[in-house]
């Protein structure tokens, strides 16, 4: 699924292409995904102008105005879907369900699994985040606000393992398991230790290697696990750097020791035991 940093280049791949735009149109292919696409879409965006194409957790919201209409499109690509520009008169394929008609192009997007969100809420930007998919999430770990002391004080009574509470979304947003796992590692601790028997100074740590992950990520263009690709058809490719992500049995980067592999949650876990602790 993507993660923080896939979405995240994802907007800073449409985004350019979208801000100022007028939507000329809107063509719904389904009825629904994860949930029904609000038919009214149709008649509500044309006209409309892009004022803004934000990011909140996993969720990409395209800000959108005309008179009389103000309200912003939520979009989530769930486990397997894409935006990308295609070229007017475009044929859809067989798992293309909406386009954004663009004066010079279209915004098509595919979700073969039908596990996405297109969504709109009516009201001004910051409405949206009232939405009862984005009302819950927790803080941005890239936003000023994630420093150590608020994860230090946050994590205070939760004694469960590290790992899983990192990827708690009502915590903080974004973290997958890929970054969990390897942020985890540059901090050197364990995934397995409780959330709660941290020390403040070691959150002095693992703070900024969260952040310096997720930014790598970006920088990466995120990971292409499975079906994940770019607005423009390419790949990300931070798994190839990844120091202990699907690496079990191979020697730890670090101190040469051999990667691990656990499940925790229903999700594989890989770290160095020799360097987290």
């Amino acid at each position: 699924m993507p993660e923080l940093p896939e979405v995240e280049v994802c907007r800073r791949g449409i985004e350019p292409e979208l801000a100022g735009q007028t939507l000329l149109g809107v063509t719904l292919r389904a009825l629904r995904l994860r949930q029904p696409i609000p038919p009214e879409l149709v008649d509500l965006l044309p006209g409309c102008r892009i004022v803004a194409v934000r990011r909140r957790g996993k969720y990409l919201l395209i800000d959108c105005r005309r008179p009389g209409v103000e309200g912003t499109l939520i979009i989530h690509l769930g486990m397997s879907g894409n935006l990308r520009f295609v070229p007017p008169g475009q044929p859809p394929e067989k798992h293309d369900h909406v386009d954004l008609v663009l004066p010079t192009q279209i915004l098509r997007f595919a979700d073969p699994r039908r596990f996405g969100v297109v969504l709109w809420q009516a009201g001004p930007p910051a409405q949206a985040e009232r939405h009862p998919l984005l009302a819950s999430l927790g803080i941005e770990p890239l936003s000023d606000g994630f420093s150590p002391d608020w994860l230090y004080a946050a994590l205070a009574r939760r004694s469960g393992p590290i790992k899983a509470i990192l990827m708690d979304s009502h915590l903080v947003v974004g973290i997958g398991n890929i970054y969990a796992s390897e942020s985890l590692f540059r901090a050197g601790i364990s995934p397995l230790r409780a959330a709660n028997r941290i020390s403040r100074a070691r959150h002095e740590i693992l703070v900024p290697a969260i952040r310096e992950t997720l930014a790598d990520a970006i920088a990466a263009g995120g990971s292409s696990i499975r079906d994940y690709v770019h607005s423009d058809g390419g790949a990300g490719c931070f798994q190839i750097q990844a120091g202990v992500y699907d690496r079990a049995g191979e020697p730890c980067l670090r101190c040469g020791g051999v990667i691990r592999q656990i499940r925790q949650a229903g999700r594989s876990t890989y770290y160095c035991a020799g360097c987290q602790h």
